[in-house]
């Protein structure tokens, strides 16, 4: 996915100005110490920093925000990774008695990466990715969020563009952030469907009665399958996709539809041939009945790491990291725009840099601001920097990322009045 403005060996250069000027601290600081309720929250939590030529550095703590600035401002990383809040200060791992440093809590993470549908996509493979294969995130993220939701009540769910080929999604919720690795994995496996490797071919299988998470995810699957599967896909137009889709139909089924093929070669009407056989298959058989809907799923069911949701002391990919390939910000998704987002249209950190440069808009707004400024230098170094995101690209991805804050300091605030409340003595 390259970027025409961006040059990877410029990063040196760009990082600096992006971390003094344009990272959202106070918002990124504020989200990772969830008001302050837990004593220690923050301090205790894992960064690990990747920093040029692939130095890996584990293990950072910051006992402040100022703390976590100083020390990104002077390592300028290339890569954040977040990591679990641990029982002592993770700088200090290497102090405290063996066996006594243990991960406790971190967010129900999830990770989804396109290249594990390059089975199922034919217009891009490995790391590239375009407009019609993205659909396969949106598919993901209106079928792991609704059931997030509504299956397991969660409410406070990040969804966050990686910055080159996938999503991830940070579920915050107090619930989410103290399950067990056993929990994890129970979570993780209902929410997963598709299964076995590259010498798989059949690698969704359906029984009765379908499950009700299987059935609502099929309803969101029929709404793009015709579009992302027949048309950008064409999966039944070249006779090298349509055999790998009537490798997924029972043996007698596909000897019927090859000769039908021979004749219709609208893949519109021959998916409506394969959708007539399968009704047909329902009223005469126990097995292989569901197969048009095993194949919809196959083509467009999400594809979760597992591993990267089971474990507590699993790292991930920090928003508002910079990609170091595209230079893109992983930056987080409104899922109120979800079918218009483009992950082309994601600033690159050479733009928002360019941008600082730019001559500013609204003049006088910025006079009686910096007016304003004169009551004292930190202060005004502050407000600086938070009219420096605002003047750049990067400025809606911020705002949505204070509305998520929003929500879940009213829910906060919601659950201490109930809990007062509780303790009263009427």
């Amino acid at each position: 996915m390259p970027c025409l403005d961006y040059d990877p060996a410029s990063l040196p250069d760009l990082l600096p100005l992006y971390y003094r000027r344009l990272f959202p601290f106070s918002q990124y600081y504020r989200w990772l110490n969830y008001g302050g309720v837990q004593k220690n929250y923050f301090q205790n939590r894992e960064f690990s920093f990747t920093l040029k030529d692939d130095i890996y550095v584990r293990y950072q703590s910051f006992s402040t925000q100022n703390d976590l600035e100083k020390e990104m401002q002077k390592m300028n990383p290339y890569k954040i990774d977040i990591g679990a809040i641990y029982s002592h200060r993770p700088k200090q791992h290497n102090t405290v008695k063996s066996g006594t440093f243990k991960a406790l809590e971190k967010e129900l993470v999830f990770d989804i990466d396109m290249t594990d549908y390059d089975d199922v996509r034919s217009c891009c493979s490995a790391a590239d990715i375009c407009l019609k294969c993205w659909t396969l995130m949106t598919i993901a993220i209106r079928i792991l969020d609704r059931a997030l939701r509504d299956d397991f009540g969660f409410q406070h769910l990040l969804w966050v563009y990686s910055g080159r080929r996938g999503v991830h999604c940070w579920v915050c919720d107090e619930a989410a952030r103290k399950l067990s690795v056993a929990a994890r994995s129970a979570v993780a496996e209902y929410l997963s469907l598709v299964k076995g490797g590259e010498e798989t071919v059949k690698k969704v299988v359906l029984t009765d009665p379908i499950h009700p998470f299987i059935g609502e995810s099929l309803a969101v699957v029929e709404h793009y399958f015709p579009r992302y599967a027949l048309k950008d896909q064409d999966i039944l137009g070249r006779q090298e996709s349509v055999d790998k889709v009537l490798a997924l139909t029972p043996e007698d089924v596909r000897k019927e539809l090859q000769q039908v093929f021979q004749n219709e070669k609208k893949p519109e009407m021959r998916w409506k041939h394969v959708k007539d056989h399968a009704f047909k298959k329902q009223g005469t058989s126990k097995k292989s009945q569901h197969f048009d809907k095993e194949i919809m799923l196959q083509y467009c069911f999400p594809r979760l790491d597992v591993n990267v949701s089971k474990g507590v002391n699993h790292l991930l990919k920090s928003p508002f990291s910079v990609h170091p390939k595209t230079g893109r910000i992983s930056v987080p998704i409104d899922l109120k725009e979800l079918d218009t987002f483009d992950p082309f249209a994601v600033p690159t950190i050479s733009l928002i840099c360019e941008e600082l440069d730019r001559p500013r808009t609204g003049e006088e707004e910025e006079k009686s601001e910096d007016a304003k400024e004169k009551e004292d230098e930190k202060d005004a170094a502050e407000k600086r920097k938070i009219r420096d995101y605002k003047r750049t690209s990067l400025a809606k991805y911020v705002k949505h990322f204070d509305q998520f804050l929003d929500s879940m300091a009213r829910s906060r605030k919601g659950e201490l009045l109930k809990k007062s409340d509780l303790q009263k003595d009427f």
